[in-house]
């Protein structure tokens, strides 16, 4: 047998392997010209199908599981090695304002290169028609850093402050030509702003709302920003828009294509509230009760991790990670016993987030940006602080990206892995003997955060001894204001400081959640039913009028499974394997029980809906499909086609009565701005649960053993107390 290749197919592609593809993608230019027009937008790894996935699970990598394959004839035939790997590249042509996808192969002698003088092989190269890619973070070189640094976070070293700075190419030109631009000085002197330095320019993609925006053009239309003080890096640079300014820019060639000054507004005061730095640095005085709170594992955790394979409290998946979607979970699987590795999902992401806002006056209606198809949530991730970002025993997982030029960036501890406390598990106590069990819950929870301009968002899967998988995004951030007439006010927003005002606004994100309850790698074996509770007819079957029943519906195709949340019925959804049964006979099964959530509070002509027609259902499921991967479709920025994605896959009407399923969840939050958001959000917490249903014959949770403490150990060490009398005489 050849040596198989030490990378397992889902493995998030390497620095190594992303330098091969650009290198190979550039080579293949036509002519000099072509190649240095070359501006490198996304560098993915190309998944393979899934029976390749089951293939290297059963005998190349962990979990070595040969039960994952169909049974043949003659027993199974392991082959030599497994294909090669490939990288999928989005290159937008800076010179011909053109876009093209490239599937290039990279093998075992391309990933370890030096020097990168080998080549990988073009296996595809097409160009995409009518689209623009994602506006684009990456690094600038020195000459570009006096445009506009983007400060990440913050660290002590030697009683020195060291800021981690990323500033981004695309961004930071575009500053750079408005604040060049002489009708915009002119405007910002008119405003009492002469020091340029204080302004921050941020780059917002345009959307479409008329042939105007057309992607033939990449545009942005930047919102306009003024800080106070020159020498604080951390000042809080929101707190002042600058508002009645349009300002249109072809991002292409880097001209401003449109500038009005349309409304003389107030810059607003200086709010002493505005920052949010510790002590004095904000103008303020910290607690002083806080007592240090060390969270120790002396033996150690107790998962166990192989490259990107984990294992924990009998769960194993994979962890990946993309620049668009950040954290992606593989292969997700329980350990049931005799019953062995039994899987829940192929591939767990977030894939899409729009955040429209309700004000309808300039430039606010314009604000409904998709974070992930027009920026990427992977890109604009944070490196993790030990001590604050998590706590206890981490391990950590790099992320590599390529920038718009085609360098290789890396984000350094971007994915966090540990365990953490989760308070009372389970409990019961009887009351005839006072005795007791309890145990403590423990979860397993990987986690990234991201900040998109002035949100950030942080997106966490969490694993239950219990059986059950959490997912769970938190939102924290700077809001996004407007500025106000001296006595004006706004029924669109929440007036906040002087002059400023935090328009409404919600916040909708994406799951998609390719399920394999029971299943092996391809097989077509699960359906989805609705369950609502109903309350019984008054009559001979309910004479108490205090009946309830839970009633179950088959979701059998693609159009009848567009459905939305109902807490009034406790509605919600089961994936069931449609041969597996337990012990009562029962298909097992996993639900998705929704969290709070909300839809569209929009018309139904709302511009962003062109774009965002999977935003009016909170449940989509669809019959598993290849390419089928984003629910706008894979280029939202600008699109001019209305209802593209998800939208438009289900008018296929696949049946949905013996399938691969595919849930895609859609879940937000209306965001009604306090003044206790300000000036910087505290977290608010969203999401929704997948939990065993009749998948396991018992709770799972019994067999977690009791947790012991100092304190404990102490107690135990008294005299048991003995029984109160009046017990005894009950009994």
């Amino acid at each position: 047998m050849l040596r198989a290749q030490s990378s397992h197919p889902l493995e998030p592609l390497s620095a190594a392997e992303i330098s091969v593809a650009v290198a190979t993608v550039r080579a293949a230019g036509a002519t000099p010209e072509v190649r240095d027009s070359m501006r490198f937008v996304e560098v993915a790894l190309v998944e393979p199908d899934k029976r390749v996935v089951a293939l290297a699970d059963a005998y190349f990598f962990p979990p070595f599981q040969p039960s994952l394959l169909p049974r043949t004839k003659g027993g199974p035939m392991i082959p030599s090695k497994l294909p090669p790997r490939q990288a999928r590249l989005v290159v937008y042509n800076k010179k011909s304002n053109e876009t093209s996808v490239w599937v290039v192969e990279l093998s075992e002698v391309h990933a370890a290169t030096r020097g990168g003088h080998h080549r990988g092989k073009v296996i595809s190269s097409k160009v995409v028609p009518d689209v623009q890619p994602p506006m684009v973070y990456t690094a600038c070189p020195d000459s570009c850093f006096r445009l506009i640094l983007f400060v990440r976070y913050t660290f002590v070293k030697n009683n020195f402050v060291i800021l981690q700075v990323q500033d981004a190419m695309e961004y930071a030109e575009c500053e750079a030509v408005v604040k060049d631009h002489p009708p915009f000085r002119d405007a910002m002197k008119k405003r009492g702003i002469e020091d340029l330095d204080l302004v921050m320019v941020d780059p917002w993609c345009t959307g479409y709302h008329s042939e105007a925006d057309a992607p033939s053009r990449r545009l942005a239309k930047p919102l306009i920003f003024c800080r106070t003080e020159s020498d604080c890096p951390m000042e809080n640079g929101y707190a002042r828009p600058v508002e009645g300014i349009h300002v249109l820019v072809d991002m292409q060639n880097m001209v401003v294509l449109e500038f009005e000054d349309r409304k003389l507004v107030p810059l607003p005061p200086a709010d002493p509230l505005r920052n949010y730095t510790p002590g004095e640095t904000r103008g303020g005085v910290d607690r002083s009760d806080v007592k240090p709170l060390k969270i120790v594992q002396p033996e150690g955790p107790s998962f166990r991790v192989n490259g990107h394979f984990v294992e924990w409290q009998k769960w194993n998946f994979r962890i990946g990670f993309t620049s668009r979607e950040g954290l992606v979970i593989y292969s997700v699987a329980y350990i049931d016993g005799s019953r062995g590795r039994r899987p829940v999902a192929h591939r767990l992401s977030f894939v899409e987030m729009v955040v429209p806002y309700g004000d309808p006056n300039d430039p606010h209606y314009r604000k409904n940006a998709f974070d992930a198809g027009e920026d990427g949530l992977g890109k604009n991730a944070h490196s993790l602080k030990k001590g604050c970002d998590c706590l206890g025993y981490i391990k950590y997982f790099d992320a590599h990206f390529t920038n718009f030029t085609g360098g290789v960036e890396t984000i350094e501890n971007c994915v966090c892995l540990h365990e953490e406390d989760h308070g009372m598990l389970w409990k019961h106590q009887d009351w005839r003997t006072g005795l007791a069990e309890v145990r403590r819950s423990r979860r397993l929870t990987v986690s990234f955060i991201c900040t998109v301009a002035n949100y950030e968002y942080g997106f966490y899967w969490h694993f239950y001894q219990d059986g059950k998988i959490e997912a769970e995004v938190r939102l924290t951030g700077i809001l996004s204001l407007g500025a106000l007439q001296p006595g004006e006010t706004r029924k669109y927003g929440t007036t906040i400081a002087p002059g400023l005002y935090a328009p409404v606004h919600q916040h909708f994100f994406v799951a998609r959640l390719d399920m394999a309850v029971d299943s092996k790698p391809g097989e077509t074996f699960n359906q989805v039913v609705e369950v609502n509770v109903k309350v019984e007819e008054p009559g001979k079957n309910n004479v108490h009028s205090n009946a309830f029943y839970a009633e179950e519906k088959l979701l059998k195709s693609e159009l009848q499974a567009m459905r939305d949340c109902n807490p009034l019925s406790a509605r919600h959804w089961i994936v069931r394997h449609t041969r597996n049964v337990n012990r009562t006979g029962q298909l097992t099964g996993y639900k998705l029980v929704p969290g709070s959530n909300c839809l569209p509070l929009a018309g139904s002509e709302a511009k962003f809906l062109r774009r965002a027609a999977f935003l009016k259902h909170n449940l989509w499921v669809t019959s598993y499909a290849r390419d089928e991967m984003y629910p706008g479709g894979e280029f939202p920025n600008q699109n001019p086609r209305i209802g593209e994605g998800l939208a438009t896959w289900v008018q296929q009407d696949r049946s949905l009565e013996e399938a691969d399923i595919v849930l895609w969840y859609v879940f937000g939050v209306t965001h009604i701005p306090r003044l206790e958001d300000w000036p910087v959000m505290p977290v608010e917490h969203i999401g929704f649960t997948l939990m065993p249903h009749g998948f396991f014959n018992c709770s799972t949770a019994v067999d977690v053993p009791p947790s012991t403490c100092e304190m404990d150990l102490k107690e135990n060490e008294m005299a048991a107390k003995p029984i109160q009398n009046g017990l005894i005489a009950k009994l």
